[in-house]
This record gives C-alpha cells, sequence and structure tokens, in this order.
C-alpha cells in the first residue's frame, strides 16, 4: 500500500545567500495553506544550525516571524524533524556575507564528541523555539544527504532519542564526499540499519525511510523546470573542483531521479507515482511509503502542489508523516519488515 510523505527542508540556500522571508517563511507559508486545504500534514526539516547563527548575529529581522512559524507548526500536528549543515555550526556574519566552516561540511567523519555537541545545541535550540525542553524529533536527515560513514553519527542519534533518518536515497553517488548509496537499491522500502545507512541489518538501531527515487537516463535530469531552479540557487560558478567531481557523478547513464515535488512538473509527479503504484502491486508489501522531498527556497510552483494532492486524493493515496507511519505500524528497533505485512492482512481481516 503507498503512501506519501512530504519532505520541506526549510532552510536558505547552501551558502547562506538570500533572505528569510522570500525563500523560508513564506513558501512555508503557502505551503501549508495548501495542505490546510486538502486535510494534510507534511515533515518539516528545520535547519536549526543556521537559524541559530542568523538569530546571534541578528543578521535578519525575520528571525522571530520564523521561530513563530515552527511553533506553529508543531502546535498544529506538522511533524518537526531535524536536518543539520553542520558548515553552519562556526559559522561568522563578517561585512554583510557569512562565512562558513567547510571543514565540517560533513558530519559524519567528525570525532564524536564533536558530532554529540552539534546535536546537542541544536536540540537545545530547537527546544528553546518551542518552550518544550525534552521535545525531541523522531527524524533526522544530513545536509546534502550526507549520512556516510554512518556508525558514529547514528550512535550519536540514538543516543539523544532519534528512531528515523531520511538521508539516503537509492542509487545517489557524490564522489566529492565518498557518499555512494547505490547498494541501498537492494534493500526493500524501508529497513533498520547500523553501520551503514545504505546496508540494511535486521539488529540496527535506527530505522531508514529513503528519500523515493527511480532510476532515469542521465538526460532526464535536465530538465527546463529543474535547471531552472539550479541556476537560480546558485550564486555565481561552481569552483573548478566541485564541477570536476559532479561531472565524475554524471558519467553513467542511469540516474537516481529523487521524487522532488518543487523540480518536478505536474506530469513527471503522477508518472513516477503510477510506475510506483504499478511496482507496488507486483511486490505485495503492505507498507511502502514514497518520501517526496522539497526544500523551502525553490518552492515557487504551488499550482503544481496543490494540483498533485488532488490527484493523489482522487487516486485514495493516503498523505501521511513519519510519526504517524511509526506508530500505526509499530516500527521500532530490530522490526522485521515482512511483519508489516502479516499485520496489515490481520487487521485487514479483523474488519
Amino acid at each position: 500500500m503507498i503512501e506519501c510523505i512530504f519532505t520541506i527542508d526549510y532552510e536558505l540556500y547552501g551558502n547562506g545567500e538570500g533572505s528569510l522571508k522570500e525563500l523560508v517563511y513564506e513558501p512555508a507559508r503557502r505551503l501549508k495553506m495548501l495542505f490546510d486545504e486538502a486535510g494534510a500534514k507534511f515533515v518539516v526539516f528545520v535547519e536549526v544550525a543556521e537559524f541559530e547563527k542568523i538569530e546571534r548575529y541578528r543578521a535578519d529581522s525575520c528571525i522571530g516571524s520564523v521561530k513563530d512559524q515552527i511553533r506553529e507548526f508543531h502546535e498544529q500536528g506538522f511533524e518537526l524533524g531535524l536536518h543539520l549543515h553542520p558548515q553552519w555550526c562556526n559559522a561568522r556574519f563578517q561585512k554583510g556575507k557569512w562565512v562558513l566552516d567547510y571543514t565540517e561540511y560533513n558530519l559524519c567523519p567528525l570525532p564524536k564528541e564533536r558530532i554529540s555537541q552539534i546535536v546537542k545545541d541544536s536540540l537545545f535550540y530547537l527546544r528553546n523555539i518551542l518552550g518544550e525542553p525534552n521535545f525531541t524529533p523522531l527524524s533526522f536527515r544530513a545536509g546534502n544527504w550526507l549520512f556516510q560513514p554512518t556508525s558514529t553519527v547514528s550512535d550519536v542519534l540514538v543516543e539523544n532519542g532519534f528512531k528515523v533518518d531520511s538521508s539516503v536515497f537509492k542509487g545517489g553517488l557524490q564522489h566529492q564526499h565518498n557518499l555512494d548509496y547505490r547498494p541501498a537499491s537492494r534493500n526493500g522500502y524501508h529497513w533498520t540499519f547500523r553501520d551503514d545507512a545504505a546496508i540494511a541489518d535486521p539488529a540496527g538501531t535506527m530505522l531508514e525511510i529513503p528519500i523515493y527515487t527511480q532510476p532515469v537516463p542521465f538526460w532526464r535530469m535536465f530538465t527546463g523546470k529543474r535547471m531552472g531552479l539550479q541556476q537560480k540557487s546558485s550564486s555565481g560558478p561552481r569552483p573548478l573542483k566541485q564541477r570536476f567531481y559532479r561531472c565524475v557523478d554524471l558519467m553513467r547513464w542511469f540516474h537516481p531521479l529523487k521524487f522532488d515535488f518543487c523540480r518536478m512538473t505536474l506530469a513527471e509527479l503522477i508518472s513516477m507515482t503510477e510506475q510506483a503504484i504499478w511496482e507496488a502491486r507486483q511486490d505485495g508489501t503492505a507498507c511502502q511509503p514514497m518520501v517526496a522531498i522539497g526544500h523551502t527556497k525553490d518552492l515557487v510552483d504551488f499550482e503544481t502542489v496543490r494540483a498533485f494532492l488532488a490527484y493523489l486524493k482522487n487516486r485514495e493515496i493516503r498523505v501521511t508523516v513519519f510519526e504517524d507511519l511509526y506508530h500505526r505500524y509499530g516500527m521500532r528497533s530490530g522490526y522485521k519488515p515482512d511483519e508489516f505485512t502479516s499485520r496489515h492482512h490481520q487487521e485487514a481481516g479483523a474488519k
């Protein structure tokens, strides 16, 4: 059974450029209106490290409104997840520009003590926003999807009460950062893991519910809408090293197309969903979550979102969040995926 989980990375551009009102607050406000109309919820992955620095340096007067909006999401039943770009943790605001610490771009290779400090500081700030000293998000998403090497950071997250990660996208490959999610293509729709988020481990301590992808020929990655948003988000030409690695990443016939409701057209979103429906019927697995990803900074085409929500309703596809899925199906550390199928069949038989 397909269920759709919309997730939005609630953040500015990666280099800190742009205004909170235009790139975070207003897009999220309009998205919430669409979901309120549809009677649905989404997951807000809050990039608290950047917000903490913006507030500390008084770099954007809209930070108060952003904090109010985060509280509003929480109070009205939208799930809050933690999203971290650790290069913000040592950031400085100088002469009107952000100076980020790119030595900490990937959280995972850092010493455990540093990872723990970053996670604890982020939780402390988020709890202060909400006024709930014991609040801990269920879900986590790594900045730039960098969740390898996994072992240490997953241990820290579990120690701090996290249950679910949604950083992996099947087929993902980034040579520059030694990210390789291709082994995840052998996994099911969700799995527990321990040492590597891309490798299923029945004894794992965290649950991976990956961003949904489908492999497509490389030329399908270059649509007008996608390239336009990419150009809009770029503040200038990429460094030569970064462009080189990007070319290396693209040197394969098939690429993972993320289920991105901001960068895909309505036709693409529907086509991907119809393919997933067909695969679900062939597979027979009871629970097939399709995690859709978006970014507030990319959110400009609201009519496509509205139309896609209407399509999902017409196809009777549930729109849900990680917390609902986790508790409804009893997901937990050490679960066996086939338990979902048997439980679903038992519940259906009892009705």
